[in-house]
């Protein structure tokens, strides 16, 4: 870049971990780099509530992949680990069945045979022929999609050919091709489960998603102590290093553009004033959906292209303060259904609330007991249910009622007199989360993973009507997760650096 010229301005909406990745690669690349955030904190759906003692990471909780916030950090002499500490979880979840099996997953191979052992040899030499089958999947996926973040069904064809399309398993399902390989019923529904990191089924996912497990156990489970909101204060930190202009309690309310160029955003304070920001370049941490209606008011026409990236599955969320502890709960737990496809049938299919909802629990005390007061626990429980929809119409007052089929599950299989040990609640429904971070009908995870609607692909990082406005996030390529919306920041800005050093 021309140390003479002016610098070029970016506007990036939204202080998601993709919305600040983008900006803080584009800021150490040379750009003058605007960040607009409506709520008062960064970290977008990486949240965080203290209460009474009790500290809540209201959103993601788990941390893998750490090769890809290394570029965030690291470059000018400093490392990750100089911005947060990493602790491994060996013991990765715990799993429990209806009928009162309890399995652990483990990432150590000796553990994860002693676990297995029970149920004859022939289940662990099928574990171990699964994770080679998952390391090859996402060595495909990795080499390819995520290096170098392909975005279209095109582009994959162009980048891998024939021969990586024979080894890349896309004409099963996830599930199918678990059913496959596992005879264990228990295994089947731990793995099928993985693909609660997309919020998808996994009778619709292609099998290439089994990619995730080799996530886990090759990469592993991480927590970071303090609570995983301790990510977002690292960014925050990492932006002003780098030179971000922070603007938080600012909501953008327009895109503004003329012919094929965006030229800036109107934004509205907190107070009701009302500001403008030209650009150059405009970055949409607002998920693709959303952006499109409410920013750029765009015609039915234009929306109905964008009708195969469906919105994930949403979920309730309950924090619970607890003055006693479960001493059976690992750090992350999963409590089954008795009829997992039947689930992901009712939910993903037939966009019904569960009956029977698998439950995701998680307990930070076991790693970290400066979560809650000395003799008490804190957890969090999310089952995963439709996203709103108007042809549908749920209350507040159905997902009250499956809070309670929730906690009636928990009381079932263990935790016993869950409710009467309650100190502190906090309850949020998919109307809550669509109103606090804008998500597509509620979504948590962004885009569906569907293989016979958008082949997992979510939607394309540059605007096709637009040259100059881009997205980030769960709802655009590589996808959700934190580890993925943050590589899709970093893709996002070599994007804008690459077109701006061809005009």
């Amino acid at each position: 870049m021309n140390v003479n010229a002016k610098k070029k301005r970016v506007v990036v909406i939204g202080a998601g971990l993709g919305g600040m990745s983008a900006s803080i690669m584009l800021a150490r690349d040379g750009f003058e780099v605007t960040l607009i955030e409506k709520n008062k904190h960064v970290g977008g759906k990486l949240n965080q509530l203290q209460t009474k003692g009790f500290s809540f990471d209201l959103g993601p909780s788990i941390f893998t992949l750490p090769q890809f916030f290394r570029p965030i950090f690291e470059g000018d002499g400093t490392r990750l680990e100089d911005y947060v500490t990493l602790q491994r979880l060996d013991l990765q979840w715990r799993n429990f069945f209806e009928d009162g099996t309890v399995v652990d997953l483990w990432q150590d191979r000796d553990q994860m045979r002693l676990e297995l052992e029970r149920f004859g040899p022939c289940v662990l030499r099928e574990y171990d022929k699964f994770l080679a089958y998952s390391r090859q999947q996402y060595e495909i996926v990795e080499r390819g999609y995520l290096r170098h973040g392909l975005d279209t069904f095109g582009q994959f064809l162009r980048f891998y050919g024939w021969k990586d399309a024979r080894d890349l398993d896309y004409l099963r399902s996830m599930a199918g091709s678990i059913r496959k390989r596992l005879s264990n019923p228990y295994l089947r529904d731990i793995f099928e489960y993985f693909i609660k990191y997309v919020g998808s089924s996994a009778l619709d996912s292609p099998a290439f998603m089994n990619l995730m497990p080799n996530i886990q156990m090759e990469f592993g489970m991480w927590y970071i102590p303090g609570g995983l909101y301790e990510l977002a204060r690292a960014f925050r930190r990492r932006l002003d290093e780098c030179g971000v202009k922070l603007q938080l309690e600012q909501e953008v309310v327009k895109i503004d553009h003329a012919a094929r160029s965006v030229t800036g955003v109107q934004v509205r304070s907190s107070d009701g004033t009302s500001a403008s920001f030209e650009a150059d370049y405009v970055v949409s941490n607002m998920e693709v959906i959303p952006a499109m209606q409410k920013l750029l008011n765009a015609p039915p026409a234009r929306m109905k292209s964008l009708e195969r990236f469906r919105p994930s599955c949403s979920g309730i969320v309950l924090h619970l303060g607890l003055d006693r502890v479960y001493p059976q709960l690992a750090h992350h737990n999963f409590l089954y259904s008795k009829d997992l496809h039947a689930h992901f049938r009712r939910v993903f299919r037939d966009g019904k609330l569960p009956d029977d909802p698998t439950l995701y629990v998680v307990a930070p005390t076991r790693t970290d007991p400066s979560q809650a007061p000395p003799g008490c626990d804190n957890i969090k429980i999310l089952p995963h249910i439709p996203p709103l929809d108007d042809r549908r119409p749920t209350t507040r007052e159905d997902y009250v009622a499956l809070k309670e089929v929730c906690l009636d599950k928990l009381e079932r299989m263990g935790l016993k007199d869950l409710r009467r040990h309650i100190v502190v609640e906090d309850f949020w429904t998919p109307f809550d989360i669509e109103a606090r971070y804008c998500s597509n009908q509620g979504s948590i995870y962004g885009v569906v993973c569907d293989r016979r609607s958008n082949f997992a692909f979510k939607a394309p990082k540059r605007s096709s009507q637009f040259r100059n406005l881009f997205f980030v996030g769960g709802s655009i390529n590589p996808g959700a997760g934190m580890p993925m919306v943050t590589l899709g920041g970093q893709h996002v800005a070599r994007l804008i650096a690459e077109q701006n050093a061809n005009t």
